[in-house]
């Protein structure tokens, strides 16, 4: 009969613990599409890493997918296993920063209407794939202020078209690129090419990586 008894107690608690997990809310799962800036955001003091000490592990779960040197179309190619496959509740579309910087040496950037073909077709798979997108515009390649670095121009177009996206498809736009340009006019006193929110002009340093973290952060909460 004590057997019997244990066996009942132990089937009624092994079910209460299933129960108890079966109930309990998985993490939202969080992908940050990228390239080389992005690859970094999980190393150290990257924006990634920065959000991860923010935001509490139990309720959101957040991976960095990014890979140096990428432009749109290669996001678009590598979409499925490091993206669709992983079935995310929320992407950030991060991406352009080489699309436009490789325009310069050996000319490999990428024109300013399939950029946006690509960036809308990015936009279409996952958003069929069941998962919401941020989309994010491109931050800086050099830090003076006043349009004054050589591909500020670009850079700018390359934003406004992202910023068109986000109202023709109702997405919510993470405008990294007015971020950086309002911190540089408030902060870059000396008007420097480097070193304010960059090492090198475009890789991030741990102010560059607090604000993107900063900015992204209502947008995941």
């Amino acid at each position: 009969m004590k057997t019997y008894i244990k066996s009942i107690s132990l089937v009624a608690a092994t079910a209460i613990i299933i129960l108890s997990m079966a109930m309990k809310p998985k993490p939202k799962k969080v992908i940050f599409f990228g390239d080389s800036i992005t690859q970094a955001g999980v190393k150290g003091n990257g924006y990634i890493n920065l959000l991860k000490k923010t935001l509490d592990s139990s309720k959101f779960q957040l991976i960095g997918a990014g890979i140096g040197g990428n432009k749109v179309y290669d996001l678009y190619l590598r979409m499925e296993d490091d993206v669709l496959n992983k079935k995310p509740d929320l992407v950030f579309i991060y991406v352009g920063i080489n699309d436009v910087w490789h325009k310069l040496g050996a000319k490999t950037g990428t024109d300013y209407d399939k950029y946006l073909k690509f960036y809308q077709a990015l936009i279409n798979k996952i958003q069929a794939n069941g998962s919401k997108v941020v989309l994010c515009t491109p931050t800086v390649i050099g830090e003076k202020k006043n349009n004054a670095n050589e591909v500020d121009a670009d850079l700018n177009k390359y934003a406004e078209g992202v910023r068109g996206l986000a109202v023709k498809n109702n997405l919510p736009l993470c405008d990294l690129r007015k971020a950086f340009v309002d911190y540089e006019n408030a902060n870059n006193t000396e008007d420097k090419e480097k070193g304010v929110l960059t090492t090198d002009r475009v890789h991030l340093n741990d102010a560059g990586n607090k604000l993107v973290a900063d900015t992204m952060l209502p947008f995941i909460k």
